[in-house]
């Protein structure tokens, strides 16, 4: 009996708990891995912002500036036609920036590359969307040019006398032995080149692009409305512009207002043309067509003024980059953002990519 009451306590002590001692340390475990932290959205957003913003502002004003002005304040003239050659690129150079604030934005957040917006997606079904970044651009261009000069009909030049006059003017003063049809023939040259030359401009117009339409807006549009989104998303666009615009590089420095009425201006331009070229981006699902009607409008917005016996008024027109010159980039961009809006409340996709959790699957019916 006292032998089955030893078993049975061996037994009970086999099965019960056993309680650490001195002798007998408790096992260690291993801390739980501390969990990477979730980027939002919005929050990507707002680095992307601040990254972009800081490295561009540090160039303009601290290298840009002093070397376009040697110190001495904002240029008058309009376009800053007195710069050297080196502030022109550095100009040029500044339209890379958001691409590089972009990838430094994807290192900060651990991003990665996914959701690039570069890569072709259903060309097949998106291809005249592409065509429309090319002629479209043209052709709203023209409509503000045209505007313009029936809104001002007194500086309607058709001849383009005015600028003939002035470019054989300074082709004499260098020399070269040039006559005024030999001038309005290669003016009027010019106007056909419009229409392929500017694909030089892709590769840098792409430089920004891949950040704004190709980072901000899908994040924009994650945590706002279409609407609202693409509105900010010119606002910011425009405002990245400041220092430049400041600087006399669109508007010049000697109009009433200096600098308020121009820094408004190129925003309103940048919602304008912005609202255009996320609607390309949308429509494809890819940044691309956005940089090739980007480097468009900065081959032809001054196409314009070549019909304008005045010069014309950098704020107003015809160049497209003024208020009423834009006008054409205005109809399109209400059009544009009535049509997302409505495609957005009645829950339709508005990109074939899908890339936000509001829209469907894409169907080409729904286009």
């Amino acid at each position: 009996m006292e032998n089955r009451h030893h078993v049975q306590d061996a037994t009970n002590r086999a099965a019960s708990p056993v309680t650490p001692t001195a002798a007998q340390p408790a096992a260690c475990t291993a801390p739980e891995a501390k969990p990477r932290r979730a980027w939002s959205p919005l929050a990507r957003a707002v680095i992307y912002v601040v990254v972009t913003f800081v490295l561009t502002w540090a160039v303009e004003f601290g290298v840009i500036w002093p070397a376009a002005t040697s110190s001495t304040g904002p240029l008058a003239g309009y376009g800053m036609a007195n710069m050297s050659v080196m502030v022109y690129a550095l100009i040029a150079g500044m339209m890379f920036v958001p691409t590089v604030g972009m990838l430094i934005t994807r290192l900060i957040t651990r991003e990665g590359m996914r959701d690039a917006w570069v890569k072709p997606f259903a060309f097949r079904r998106t291809w005249m969307w592409w065509v429309a970044a090319w002629l479209g651009t043209i052709a709203l261009a023209a409509v503000g040019a045209i505007v313009y000069f029936v809104a001002f009909p007194g500086d309607f030049d058709p001849s383009m006398s005015a600028i003939a006059a002035a470019t054989l003017q300074t082709a004499q003063a260098q020399g070269l032995p040039l006559t005024e049809d030999q001038v309005r023939l290669a003016l009027y040259s010019q106007l056909v080149v419009l229409f392929f030359v500017p694909f030089l401009n892709v590769i840098a117009a792409f430089g920004e692009e891949w950040g704004w339409r190709g980072y901000l807006m899908p994040k924009l549009m994650e945590r706002l409305s279409v609407v609202p989104a693409l509105l900010v998303m010119g606002i910011i666009w425009g405002l990245w512009h400041l220092p430049l615009t400041m600087l006399g590089h669109n508007y010049g420095t000697s109009y009433a207002g200096y600098p308020v009425l121009g820094i408004a201006a190129m925003c309103w331009m940048c919602c304008c043309v912005g609202v255009f070229l996320s609607w390309l981006t949308l429509k494809t699902g890819t940044c691309i067509p956005a940089a090739i009607a980007h480097g468009f409008f900065n081959g032809c917005a001054s196409a314009g003024v070549l019909f304008s016996a005045s010069g014309g008024n950098a704020l107003v027109g015809p160049a497209a980059v003024g208020v009423i010159g834009s006008v054409g980039f205005a109809i399109a961009a209400v059009v544009v953002l009535v049509a997302l809006h409505r495609r957005q409340r009645a829950g339709l996709p508005l990109s074939p990519r899908n890339a936000f959790a509001r829209t469907q699957p894409y169907e080409a019916r729904d286009r």
